[in-house]
């Protein structure tokens, strides 16, 4: 319950639920009250500020009528969701009617989210999870209560070098494998164990900005490396003068393609002679849909030129935060020498409890499943976008993984797609911003995520995008 406390001057010429009424809408407004709050209830707020409840009743309904706030019933009044953007001094009410559709709500919610992070929560086996957390805490709960093991869990550790050896043609022992929270905590580990000296790291242009801004914070000089149709571009890579290299070779982010076998191969050589390093961040490399699997590039090197980087985020659930780093011996020998006394970030339950999923089996047949049901969602997503928006799009990256982008033909802006977009209820993203300089980017090209939304959501977001887009 959140507690509120406004000022109530008695001596101004204005009624007290008017002054209740604009505190609170300003306070939400600037965030100090967040969206989704509950706020208290009117005999309690009456009680606390010394006023009758017909005054709280009259603000809070003066609230709900602009939409400030819901009324749940037998449950309380809540702050409603929306956006910090929103013009303080406009109508936050607005409607839209489209195939059948008819919604009253503010500019800034959203009916169809296609964000590229989301993930299919419903096909998560959160009972079984459950179980197995529970069947951990009850036969191992000595050990599951203690400090864990720096590098992560030695059984874990196991379980993932042998499901990469079988899935991605990873070769490693369980002693390389390094436990982190995320891709970007094990970015700043790697940036740390390499050595902070300014020296040159080359990037895929556009890339994961996410690394970018890791690598600037780290003061490395990034290096901008444009893209091919198969990957980044070797001869330009070789002109950078860099001796390590960050790449997405699996389902390159965000445009989508697959790095070829020849180039992998060639990669690797220009590793070699140049006694240079690559990061391998094997984004999205479970879900391919139309293309043959290809070995990691960790898988073709034998000269311990690769670091392998891989995440359950995208596979299992964001929120576990659970990540793993494959190390070559020589980086391996001074992480063991410098950085083995920082302590394990990844909660020892959810390690645990990973290694007991993925030994019984589990996460095979957990896979297979959200392939099955990704490869539908996406099948849909471009069978919808050729059928309604036609030749008036580009589809970019439709191989393989949990997004596309969309490059629209017409002479509009990225900026002006969004806001399109925004005004009937769908939320689209930007490719701009993956672009080491902006300014340079094409200007009209949108990202769509896809694992998050049902078949139903993706086909009627489409069809408004289109009407945003073409028919306005």
């Amino acid at each position: 319950m959140f507690e509120i406390t406004p000022y109530i001057d008695e001596k101004v010429n204005e009624a007290k639920y008017v002054q209740i009424y604009r505190y609170i809408k300003t306070e939400i407004m600037k965030g100090n009250i967040p969206s989704g709050t509950r706020l208290p209830s009117i005999r309690k707020l009456a009680a606390y500020l010394h006023v009758g409840r017909n005054t709280i009743e009259l603000a809070y309904q003066q609230l709900l009528a602009e939409g400030y706030v819901e009324n749940r019933s037998r449950v309380g009044v809540f702050v409603t969701e929306f956006e910090k953007d929103v013009s303080m001094s406009g109508s936050p009410l607005f409607s839209i009617r489209q195939e059948s559709i008819n919604v009253t709500q503010r500019h800034t919610e959203y009916l169809y989210d296609f964000r590229h992070g989301n993930i299919d929560q419903k096909s998560f086996p959160l009972s079984l999870w459950r179980t197995l957390s529970n069947e951990i805490f009850r036969t191992k709960q000595t050990e599951v209560l203690q400090y864990g093991e720096q590098q992560g869990e030695l059984e874990l550790r196991r379980e993932i070098a042998h499901y990469l050896y079988q899935s991605r043609g990873v070769s490693c022992s369980a002693e390389q494998i390094i436990i982190g929270a995320g891709i970007q905590q094990l970015l700043i580990l790697l940036s740390q164990l390499i050595g902070i000296d300014g020296q040159a790291i080359a990037m895929e242009n556009p890339g994961y900005d996410g690394a970018r801004a890791i690598f600037n914070n780290h003061r490395f000089q990034v290096q901008p490396i444009p893209l091919e149709q198969d990957g980044i571009h070797l001869q330009k890579l070789k002109q950078s003068k860099a001796r390590i290299v960050y790449v997405t070779p699996s389902h390159q982010f965000p445009c989508g393609m697959v790095m070829s076998i020849s180039k992998r191969m060639q990669i690797l050589q220009w590793a070699e002679e140049h006694d240079g390093m690559i990061i391998e961040d094997d984004y999205d490399g479970e879900f391919k849909y139309y293309t043959k699997p290809i070995p990691a590039l960790q898988g073709l090197d034998s000269n311990g030129r690769v670091v392998y980087l891989g995440t359950f985020s995208k596979s299992l659930l964001p929120s576990i935060r659970l990540s793993y780093m494959v190390l070559p011996p020589r980086l391996l020998e001074r992480y063991q020498s410098d950085f083995a006394i920082y302590e394990q970030p990844v909660s020892k339950i959810h390690q645990m409890t990973l290694e007991l999923f993925m030994r019984n089996g589990y996460w095979e047949r957990h896979l297979r499943k959200v392939r099955k049901i990704y490869q539908k969602k996406h099948a849909i997503l471009l069978s919808t976008i050729e059928n309604i928006m036609g030749d008036r799009v580009r589809i970019i990256g439709k191989n393989s993984g949990l997004h596309i982008l969309v490059e629209i033909q017409r002479s509009i802006t990225e900026e002006q797609l969004i806001e399109a977009a925004k005004h009937i209820g769908v939320k689209v993203y930007p490719t701009s911003k993956y672009w080491i300089h902006p300014d340079k980017s094409r200007k009209s090209i949108i990202l769509l995520g896809f694992g998050g939304l049902t078949e139903e959501e993706i086909v009627k977001g489409i069809t408004l995008l289109n009407q945003a887009w073409f028919l306005q």
